[in-house]
């Protein structure tokens, strides 16, 4: 008989999966899903953060940077670079997430955005120290603020429609208790 927390986890981490392959799909149509002027945020990273640091053990590193590197094929982006990026920050924010736990939703928005700020500056920086061709600095912050403004969104939409909601401190102790 099947574990309903390992049910529940695995069917998680599909829906993690069928999130970016459905996000993937929207970007790589020929819709604009921003301006010139104003890029689409990337919903990607977005759901992961809001995921990790909701429930950690549903967002292993394992499926995550698989998808992050498939996404820096198909948006033709330096392959690794940005993909390592994200696997550092939602490392990051994983062992934030006790402490984030009792955090106020507004601390923990500005948390993730200094997490984002910090990945495009080492992005650009690395993309500078080997001279690939760098797009617009007011385009890569405007893509960061985009990012940032859905983050709320996301935030909701895993709360209230996925069920992803905080550990409450119970199933902390009882997480703890199995390792």
């Amino acid at each position: 008989m099947v574990d309903p927390h390992t049910l529940h986890r695995w069917s998680h981490r599909l829906l993690f999966v069928a999130i970016s392959a459905f996000s993937l799909f929207i970007y790589i149509l020929p819709l604009h899903v921003g301006t010139a002027r104003w890029p689409g945020p990337d919903l990607i990273v977005a759901f992961a953060f809001a995921w990790v640091l909701r429930r950690p053990a549903w967002m292993p590193l394992w499926l995550a940077a698989p998808i992050f590197l498939i996404c820096d094929f198909m948006f033709l982006r330096p392959p690794g670079l940005w993909a390592a990026l994200c696997v550092i920050a939602l490392e990051f924010l994983r062992t934030r997430e006790a402490t984030s736990r009792d955090m106020p939703f507004f601390v923990e928005w500005m948390m993730v955005s200094g997490v984002m700020l910090a990945m495009a500056v080492v992005y650009r920086a690395v993309l500078a120290v080997f001279m690939v061709d760098l797009t617009s600095l007011g385009l890569v912050i405007s893509g960061q603020i985009s990012t940032l403004i859905a983050y709320p969104v996301v935030v909701l939409i895993s709360t209230f429609v996925l069920g992803v909601r905080r550990l409450t401190p119970a199933e902390a102790d009882e997480l703890r208790g199995q390792v």
